[in-house]
């Protein structure tokens, strides 16, 4: 995989779809994986003490190429086992993913790792403390508003010390075999924000605050040398690897997991055993050479996978209308939420959440009938609320059509302030110009559904 990991904020489905999967598992699927003997993953994994002198560190040069042959034979050292079929495949070196080459039944266990070779938070705090402070930073996350995040700062903090290990590190062989080109909002270019539509703009600014308060509190700990903290670009490559490469609510990273795509529609789902060791099952009848994903969250927000994993979901069905409101509780319980006002990229069809979100707005003017609207919405009132909406649906509609109309001018705008524009300077340029051609797409559908119902109004 390339740059991409799930966002902790989706772990409870991840948390329900093994339990479902579990109930999927047959006796031979179960005990498909040899067990490893209590303490053999540790021995193996931490079997060179640090006595060489130090040979190499990795290339985090974006030009840098990916050894993915080494850290197949160290994870399989590393008692990491895999199912038949398991390959790594890649089309052009630097972005891998993992597909099968045999079929596999439903509930059949494809990736096993050892607990020993997972890299936690948690364990990365507590190893983190037995060499100085590293509170002093969490501290400052704390003060900036990024208290939620000190788990991560933690995962980042680990990353930067196992660098420094160079090849001493039990994780080089893995960490040698990561991306060191990222196209994720953390990444871009000043340049490139200027060319975000105003979703992904506010969702990659967030990404760049985050980035920023990690490297401040990284000044403030006395566990990392001066010369990596002064490095901002290794610690901009630390930060990516965490941010794409960790999931959970106690975030972990598991070495050769990370390699699973995203998909909108997925094959994989995950589970733990009493010790902690990583276990990925197939939840369906998987046919060989079919890939192997899993999902990185909503795949009707392409525009937060963007900016979060830096790749374009073009599989995705729907995304966000673009409608940027401040969510008050009332818009709230009308259905103002990113993952409900749709626009549908196929059909041009609008999700009910954006024709209720938009009359509720449009009927501000009329305070009574906007209060009977909400009031007949939150009591199920069908019958009120579908004759509101009848004898407003123009205005809704055209108010709908003037915001495509301005989103679609904003888009082509923005894409002109590219042109002549080096890709070897701004090299996320091109997979934002994608991004604003797909939402174009999107909305370019959803126009013409709106002129037809408009013009039918009118007839």
């Amino acid at each position: 995989r390339n740059h991409k990991r799930i966002d902790f904020r989706f772990q409870p489905i991840i948390m329900i779809a093994s339990a479902c999967v579990a109930a999927l598992l047959s006796a031979h699927a179960a005990f498909a994986f040899a067990p490893v003997p209590r303490g053999i993953a540790r021995r193996t994994f931490f079997r060179n003490p640090v006595i060489a002198p130090l040979a190499a560190k990795v290339d985090f040069d974006e030009s840098a190429e990916r050894d993915i042959g080494t850290m197949n034979e160290w994870a399989a050292a590393c008692t990491v086992q895999r199912a038949e079929g398991f390959q790594l495949t890649s089309e052009d070196g630097r972005d891998w993913s993992v597909m099968t080459t045999e079929p596999l039944e439903a509930g059949t266990p494809v990736l096993s790792v050892p607990n020993v070779v997972i890299l936690t938070a948690s364990k990365s705090k507590y190893e983190l403390e037995q060499l100085g402070d590293v509170q002093v930073g969490a501290d400052l996350l704390g003060r900036l508003g990024a208290g939620d995040q000190i788990p991560q700062f933690y995962l980042f903090l680990k990353i930067l010390a196992e660098y420094e290990k160079g090849d001493q590190s039990p994780w080089y062989p893995w960490l040698n075999s990561l991306p060191r080109l990222y196209f994720n909002a953390a990444s871009m270019t000043n340049f490139c924000f200027e060319c975000l539509p105003p979703l992904v703009f506010a969702l990659a600014r967030t990404e760049r605050i985050r980035f920023d308060n990690f490297y401040n509190a990284l000044q403030k700990v006395d566990v990392i040398s001066e010369r990596t903290k002064s490095d901002q670009e290794l610690a901009q490559w630390a930060f990516n690897i965490v941010c794409t490469r960790s999931w959970g609510t106690d975030p972990k990273i598991v070495p050769m997991a990370d390699m699973f795509n995203h998909g909108t529609e997925t094959e994989i789902v995950i589970s733990y055993d009493e010790e902690d060791n990583f276990i990925a099952y197939v939840a369906k009848d998987v046919e060989a050479g079919s890939p192997l994903r899993m999902s990185y969250g909503d795949p009707t927000n392409p525009s937060y996978l963007f900016s979060r994993y830096g790749f374009l979901d073009e599989t995705s069905p729907a995304s966000f209308c673009k409608i940027m409101l401040n969510p008050t509780p009332q818009l709230v319980d009308m259905g103002y939420d990113h993952s409900r006002m749709l626009f549908y990229k196929d059909t041009g069809d609008i999700s009910t959440e954006v024709w209720d979100v938009m009359l509720y707005q449009n009927l501000a003017s009329n305070r009574d009938v906007q209060q009977a609207f909400y009031e007949a919405h939150m009591q199920d009132d069908a019958e009120t609320k579908g004759a509101i909406h009848q004898q407003y649906f123009l205005e809704t509609a055209t108010s709908l059509q003037s915001h495509v109309n301005s989103f679609l001018t904003q888009l082509d705008e923005l894409s002109e302030k590219s042109y002549g524009q080096d890709p070897s300077e701004h090299p996320r340029l091109p997979l934002i110009l994608r991004h604003n051609e797909f939402v174009k797409t999107t909305f370019l559908a959803v126009k013409d559904r709106l002129d037809d119902m408009v013009a039918q109004a009118y007839a």
